[in-house]
């Protein structure tokens, strides 16, 4: 054999084994959540989900994925902080590899990166973030909302979990048929998730003819609210509902309330579904009160097929059961992923409009659903949990179909 035979068929029987070998285009997805601060275990979690479905969609997924791992979270504080948030939706922009934005956490941080991300046409998808107006109009959304947050004219902005459009309504719903409740008294923080996630409630328990007896804001740089616990007591509603998160003070308030010997249960929203609240409140106060946990989404116990799959895998991985936010972080992964299969390449747009346009996604965690014209995730349910012995406890799952 010459040599010029010799080369032309080495290269044929070696080349189908460097073409296997050729290393995948890097794209890259950016995570902006709080690292620090009382919120680190959700985001744990969610991080350690998405890691799970970048593995998961290796193989069919024709690209090398990276993850940066961004924190939103001010240093000091351990909350979100605006700038930070900004600085990581700017860099985003600006790298070309970066195909989507996974975050933040927080609604209000949301306020400040969607609008960046939208200008930019670079899609985003939120595992926790419920603040209605960030995708829709609503009873308590601000008028020129959510168009102030599209300068670019387009949806980039989407979230699997569930808003507090539905959050504070069913709240209301399980108050009534599962407490029986006639009477409540609202507070609130004075801040965009827990006024929102508050009003929502209060709105739905004057629908269903619950009398509110009161409904306050408070200001979480007070050190306790005792006279305002005594005022409470006083009212002598059937359940007290605080609109906030364990940073505005939810613990502080279970033990004001508890200090005066409130007779009724206290409900929360899932600002407050962090092991950080039950040590700020004490785990002795909560099983005293009574206190009751409200989750946008799907607990991972509830989970079936490929949900429960994901919770077994977790555990086994992490030692330890995933958060209910590590099930949305997982989806939200999968849905740009998979929007990645099926663009195959390195598209804003391409991938913007994949990502937008879901309908009947099942390769995921939480069953067939699809994104709404507003940009939301179908599914709509709501989680309820008590706070027993220091741990939650899912007792019911409310608007799942």
């Amino acid at each position: 054999m010459n040599r010029r035979a010799f080369l032309t068929t080495a290269a044929a029987l070696i080349g189908p084994f460097a073409r296997a070998a050729a290393p995948k285009e890097k794209v890259k997805i950016v995570s902006s959540l709080p690292r620090v601060g009382s919120a680190k275990r959700e985001t744990d979690a969610i991080v350690n989900a998405i890691r799970m479905a970048i593995a998961d969609f290796e193989k069919v997924v024709p690209f090398e994925i990276v993850l940066l791992d961004r924190d939103d979270a001010h240093a000091r504080t351990g909350g979100w902080d605006g700038r930070a948030e900004a600085d990581i939706a700017e860099k985003a922009v600006a790298d070309g590899d970066v195909m989507a934005f996974i975050g933040p956490y927080n609604s209000g941080a949301a306020r400040i990166s969607s609008p960046i991300l939208n200008a930019a046409g670079l899609v985003q998808i939120t595992p926790s973030a419920t603040y209605p107006g960030l995708t829709r109009p609503s009873p308590i959304s601000d008028p020129d909302e959510p168009a102030r947050y599209r300068p670019g004219k387009k949806i980039t902005f989407c979230r699997v979990c569930p808003h507090d459009a539905s959050q504070g309504p069913l709240s209301a719903d399980f108050a009534t048929e599962e407490l029986k409740v006639k009477s409540v008294f609202v507070l609130d923080d004075r801040e965009l998730y827990g006024h929102g996630v508050a009003t929502g409630f209060k709105q739905r328990c004057e629908e269903l003819k619950v009398k509110v007896l009161g409904h306050e804001s408070i200001d979480p740089a007070q050190s306790d609210f005792q006279k305002l616990a005594k005022k409470i007591v006083t009212a002598a509603p059937d359940l007290v509902y605080f609109g906030g998160t364990t940073q505005s003070k939810g613990g502080q308030i279970a033990k004001d309330l508890r200090a005066e010997k409130i007779g009724c249960p206290l409900m929360v929203p899932d600002g407050c579904y962090e092991q950080a609240f039950v040590d700020s409140a004490g785990a002795d106060v909560l099983d005293a009160i009574k206190c009751f946990v409200t989750v946008g989404g799907i607990n991972p116990e509830h989970l079936k097929g490929a949900g429960a799959d994901f919770a077994k895998r977790y555990k086994e991985k992490h030692g330890k059961v995933p958060t209910v936010y590590a099930v949305y972080g997982y989806e939200a992964a999968a849905v740009v992923l998979e929007a990645l299969r099926l663009v195959g390449k390195k598209d804003r747009e391409a991938v913007r409009k994949a990502v937008v346009g879901t309908k009947d996604f099942d390769k995921g965690l939480l069953g067939k659903w699809s994104f709404d014209e507003h940009g939301d995730c179908a599914l709509q349910p709501l989680t309820v949990a008590t706070v027993e012995k220091g741990k939650f406890k899912a007792v019911k799952v409310m608007g799942a179909k």
